[in-house]
Parts: structure tokens; C-alpha cells; sequence
């Protein structure tokens, strides 16, 4: 992605005609590597993102609104000493480098001064420092002067640039000549995507997507249009000066791109051709890292769910083998009884010593005979009563080991209905309630929740309207029992027969549902399900008074009675999903 000099240079020039003017009301920090400043422009109340992390560098206002950290780090507390109610005076670029500088005007009671908050957006090496002079207040990366690092930070320390890259300016042209020259003279055929690459590795402040879009914009206006062309010495006279005027002025138009999937890979502050044109860079940009955080913030806790919920069915399922282990093992508890009555009953004919007896085994109702093995060291009668506590530890076995496997067995279906919540949830929203389901359960521990006093809003249910009728679909555990609870008895209710699915409630208002609305009712229930990969799926419905949820069984669990079933294609059904 383009968080390049390039880009930079022109979203600083933004930010300065946005915020010039401006006052710090507020600073949080979200995350160890980001922090949100609330500015006040005289006209409207903006946030600011200020991000250090290394795949998400920033510098942009946003419309996001995230929750500040429970306790707010030193740096923001630093911060928030030295900068709260200040002025901002300029927002610029150091030279054509990857750092905005935010100088600000400062005061108290006591004294004023001008502060210079600098964001380095480098990558891995991204950081925040405050400076006053040339010295350093504090950082958001702090070194030690242990590190053997060539910069230090921290402080009191004398602040330093980062050492420049060892590439050529693309605002110098004699510089970007002198690069071009050799790979001009080893070649006569080139395409966009190798004179990009050489441009990105031999000029400062180009990422690669940008310097393959600048040599696309070249070639245009030298009137080639393909991605082959031939290589021409006037190049070496005519792109340098328009890589400079390209930097310094060539028209903001800042869009984003998008692939077939829709999801954003680039955005740039002038037009590619299939992008979809932004009214600012900033907004620009604010949309593609929003999205970005979006996905990988459902993505990484999507994981953390999945593993809390695969580490508890891998323990159960041990447990559950055990169980029916020693289940087996008790079998043959009807056996040692049978052995012990025979033996009681045929005393006299057992002597002490004996290893086994044949017995008549009048249990079979023939002529049949039972062997029954002995220990020589004890009585007949010791012997017998061996076999009566054999059989009764078994019994008693059997009485506990039964509940329990039922129990297990229930926990692990319990589980497979979680883990597939998960896998059908669609954005990060869907995983709130599954996260505190599985805290409810003991599976996760949760961080501890800042308190606001405001009450938490409930999370929407997947909602559709086809017909004049309102269908809606839960999207956990919680939300299946809290439908149902919300549910009339005359409503119906529909649920996948072999699979794990939503439960789906056609919301009937007293009427009666139409078979067009049952099967589409059906359709969303079997898209919503473990079966969506598959054709045909049969669905159960019935009214929702015949459903009933036993007492005290987990979330999502239900009975119900005078069902019918049908059989229905998965189908999203987007184009009549009402906007949450």
C-alpha cells in the first residue's frame, strides 16, 4: 500500500488546511502503538489518528470511534501533560521523508512554548516522539542506552532524524538521470512493472504500487498504451522532470482500489482506473486501514474463539473416551453376578485350592456348562463373594460412568454448536456474544471492562422481510434463546434437522405464513447452517409454542414437537437482509 513520502507529503498538506487552528481537547490511547487525539477546528470536533503499528502506520483524521485503553499508558499521560488544550500551527512533512511533523503552541499559567510531535511511519521502525527544541520529552518506542541501536530515544535525549535511504530524490533530476542512464543502456524493450521496480528501489519516497501507477501515467502521456514498450533515449530528458511535477503538483484525486472480491488493496491521491473516488485522501485512507483493522481484528478473534472452543472439545473428547473406556469395562458386570449366584449355589462341589469349576449355568435354560475361574488361595465362599463385589463396583459404575457420558457427550454437541456460530459469523459484531458465552462457560477469560454506566446495546439479529412478513435469524447461542423468548406462540419457528444452525423465527402477527415464505424462511435457515455447502437440506418448523427449552440446559438448546419438514437450497437472500 502506498503510506509512501509521496502520499505523505500531500496528506500532511491536508491535514494542515483542516487543522491549523485547532485545540487538543482530548488524547486516548487505543493500543500499545496507536493514540486518538480529539481536536476542536473552530468549526466541528475531529478525531485524529496517530498510529505506530507496523503494518498500519498513520497519520489521518477518522470516523471510527474506538475505546481508549483501560488504563492509559505513560506516553499518553505524557502527553496529555504537555499537550492538552494545545494549538496546532502547522502540520508538514520533513523533507521528502516518511515523518509528519505536528508543530503545536503550548501554555499554562506558567509558562508557553512550541512542542513538535513527530511521526515517523516507517514500517516496523514507525514511532511517535514528542520534542521541545532539540530535545526529547518521551516516545511511544523508547530505547536504552544499552541498545545497540544508532539512534537513541528517550528522555532528555537529543532527538536525530532517521538516517536517509541511500536512493536518489525524485525532486532532484539530475540525481534520477544519473540512476536511469545504466538501466537505459543495458535494455531496449521494458514493461511497467520493471521500470516501476527500478523507480521504487533507486527513488526515495515511492512505494511500489505508486511507482508502477507514475510510470502508467508517464507512458500515457507519451502516448503509449500498453504494458510492453520499447525504450526511448528521450526517457532519460522527459521523466525525471515529470516525476518531480508529478510530487510536486500533479492533480489530487484520490480514490480506492478494490479487487474482485471487494475487498480494498490500495488507495492512492490520484485516479487508477477501477477505483472509486474518495472526497479526500484522508477519507481514503481512513476507509482502506479501517477495513484492514476490521478484518484482522475478526479474523484474530475468530482464531481465539475457534481455539478456546477446539482446546475444551479436544479435553472432553479425551474425557469421553475414558468414559466409554471404563464402560466397557463394566459390561460384564451381569456376568460376575451370574458367576457369583453359580458358585454360591454349587459350594459343596468347589473345594479350597481349586483353579476353576464347571457349573450347570441354568440362566441359558439348556443343557449348557460355565467355566468359572478361581482364586486357589481363598475359599469357595471367598470366591463366590469376589464375583458379588466385582459385580456390584460395576454396578455402581455403571451408575455414575451413564450420566456422565450422557453429560459429555452433551457438552461436546454444545461445542460443535459454538465453534459453528463461529465459523457462520460474518463480521466482528457477530462474536461479541459468542465471546461472552464462552466466558459464561469458564472457556475464556475476559479483559476487564471499562464502566461507563451506560447500558450495553444488544446486538441485532440477522433480519429479512419477504411476503409482508419479518424473518429473523439468530447468530449464537444467545441470541437463538433470547429470539425465542421474544418469540409469540404463534409464530414459527424453523431449525436445520441434521446439521447446527440458526434458529429462525417468521415473525406471523397472527396470520397464516404462506408456503412461498416457509421456504424462503427455509432457505436462510439452511444457508445459516453447517449444511450451507450442501443441496436439500431438511428443515424442521413448527409454531413456537411447541418448542421448549429444559431447565438448565446450555445456550441454544431446545426440544420441540408437531413439526414438519422441508427441504431447502441454502440461500443468503442479501437483496431482502435488512440494513442493521
Amino acid at each position: 500500500m502506498p503510506q509512501d513520502a509521496y502520499h505523505i507529503r500531500r496528506l500532511a498538506r491536508e491535514l494542515n488546511t483542516f487543522l491549523v487552528g485547532g485545540k487538543i481537547n482530548r488524547i486516548s490511547q487505543v493500543d500499545k502503538d496507536e493514540l486518538t487525539f480529539i481536536i476542536y477546528t473552530g468549526k466541528s470536533t475531529v478525531k485524529l489518528i496517530l498510529s505506530a503499528n507496523a503494518s498500519n502506520a498513520r497519520v489521518c483524521l477518522s470516523a471510527v470511534e474506538k475505546p481508549p485503553a483501560l488504563k492509559a499508558p505513560n506516553f499518553c499521560m505524557l502527553l496529555r501533560k504537555h499537550l492538552q488544550g494545545a494549538e496546532i500551527l502547522s502540520v508538514r512533512q520533513h523533507e521528502f521523508e516518511r515523518i509528519i511533523e505536528i508543530t503545536l503552541h503550548c501554555s499554562s499559567d506558567f509558562s508557553e512554548c512550541e512542542r513538535v510531535l513527530r511521526c515517523e511511519l516507517m514500517g516496523k521502525y514507525s514511532n511517535i516522539v514528542l520534542t521541545e527544541g532539540a530535545s526529547i520529552l518521551g516516545a511511544l518506542k523508547t530505547t536504552t542506552l544499552e541498545s545497540d541501536l544508532r539512534r537513541v530515544l528517550f528522555a532528555g535525549a537529543k532527538y536525530e532524524y532517521p538516517a536517509p535511504q541511500e536512493k536518489a530524490s525524485p525532486l532532484d533530476e539530475n540525481a534520477v538521470r544519473e540512476r536511469l542512464a545504466p538501466f537505459f543502456a543495458l535494455r531496449e524493450g521494458c514493461d511497467k512493472q520493471t521500470l516501476g521496480q527500478f523507480l521504487f528501489e533507486n527513488l526515495a519516497g515511492f512505494a511500489p504500487s505508486t511507482a508502477r501507477e507514475a510510470v502508467g501515467i508517464f507512458l500515457e502521456k507519451q502516448g503509449i498504451f500498453t504494458d510492453e514498450f520499447t525504450l526511448k533515449t528521450e526517457f532519460i530528458s522527459t521523466l525525471p522532470p515529470f516525476l518531480r511535477d508529478f510530487c510536486l503538483q500533479y492533480p489530487s484525486s484520490p480514490c480506492i482500489l478494490f479487487d474482485s472480491n471487494g475487498k480494498a488493496v490500495d488507495y492512492f491521491d490520484f485516479y487508477v482506473k477501477g477505483g472509486r473516488m474518495m472526497p479526500s485522501l484522508c477519507k481514503a485512507e481512513d476507509e482502506f486501514y479501517t477495513a484492514r483493522e476490521t478484518k484482522k481484528g475478526f479474523e484474530g478473534k475468530k482464531r481465539k474463539l475457534e481455539s478456546a472452543a477446539k482446546a475444551q472439545k479436544k479435553k472432553l473428547e479425551k474425557h469421553i473416551r475414558e468414559t466409554r473406556e471404563k464402560l466397557r469395562e463394566a459390561d460384564g458386570a451381569e456376568e460376575n453376578r451370574v458367576k457369583g449366584e453359580l458358585l454360591t449355589a454349587n459350594l459343596y462341589r468347589v473345594e479350597k485350592g481349586m483353579k476353576r469349576v464347571e457349573v450347570e449355568n441354568w440362566y441359558t435354560g439348556g443343557d449348557e456348562t460355565l467355566k468359572i475361574e478361581l482364586d486357589d488361595t481363598l475359599s469357595p465362599a471367598q470366591n463366590a463373594q469376589k464375583y458379588f463385589k466385582a459385580y456390584n463396583k460395576q454396578k455402581r459404575a455403571k451408575e455414575i460412568l451413564e450420566p456422565r457420558l450422557k453429560t459429555e457427550l452433551g457438552e461436546a454437541e454444545y461445542l460443535d454448536s459454538v465453534l459453528s456460530s463461529i465459523a457462520l459469523s460474518e463480521t466482528e459484531e457477530d462474536l461479541k456474544e459468542i465471546e461472552a458465552e464462552l466466558a459464561l462457560a469458564g472457556l475464556l477469560k475476559l479483559p476487564p471492562q471499562k464502566k461507563d454506566g451506560r447500558k450495553k446495546e444488544e446486538i441485532p439479529f440477522r433480519a429479512f422481510e419477504f411476503g409482508g412478513f419479518r424473518i429473523f435469524a439468530g447468530r449464537n447461542n444467545l441470541q437463538n434463546d433470547r429470539l425465542l423468548r421474544l418469540a409469540e406462540p404463534n409464530d414459527l419457528w424453523l431449525h436445520t434437522q441434521k446439521y447446527h444452525s440458526s434458529h429462525v423465527i417468521v415473525a406471523t402477527d397472527g396470520r397464516k405464513v404462506p408456503d412461498e415464505v416457509v421456504k424462503f424462511a427455509a432457505e436462510v435457515c439452511a444457508y445459516y447452517s453447517d449444511g450451507r455447502g450442501g443441496d436439500k437440506i431438511p428443515v424442521d418448523y413448527c409454531l413456537k409454542k411447541f418448542v421448549k427449552k429444559p431447565s438448565k440446559a446450555k445456550a441454544g438448546f431446545v426440544t420441540y414437537t408437531d413439526y414438519k419438514t422441508a427441504l431447502a437450497t441454502p440461500t443468503a437472500h442479501e437483496d431482502k437482509r435488512k440494513k442493521e
